[in-house]
């Protein structure tokens, strides 16, 4: 049974870093692609940064460019999110997404079709 488990949300300061990670479970996830997304109070879900996990190809939002990092450990079946510089924008619900059929990152990214499996998402809150 396909399965994603988020971590590593929480309380931080502007400026703090967070890592945050998705722990895939239930199938064979080569050839597979894992997004990170997330969604504000009053906002829609939008898509932060996605990988596809055998070519290793990102994206990322223009507005976490320079300050987020996508990786994937293939051993232990985890995608991580590394957020630097954090700002009270990045405020949010995040969640990791996992999607197989022939998609580019940037459009699951920024398209956000269907996708096989979500978690259950982790808070995030950047504030003084």
């Amino acid at each position: 049974q396909l399965q994603l488990v988020e971590s590593g949300g929480g309380l931080v300061q502007p400026g703090g870093s967070l890592r945050l990670s998705c722990a895939a479970s239930g199938f064979s996830w080569d050839f597979w692609r894992i997004g990170w997304f997330r969604q504000a109070p009053g906002k829609e879900r939008e898509g932060v940064s996605c990988i596809y996990i055998s070519g290793g190809s990102t994206y990322y939002r223009d507005s976490v460019k320079g300050r987020f990092t996508i990786s994937r450990d293939n051993v232990k079946n985890t995608v991580y999110l590394q957020m630097n510089s954090l700002k009270p924008e990045d405020t949010a619900v995040y969640y990791c997404a996992a999607l197989k059929r022939l998609s580019t990152v940037q459009h699951m990214c920024e398209t956000i079709p269907r996708m096989d499996a979500w978690g259950q998402g982790t808070q995030v809150t950047v504030s003084e």
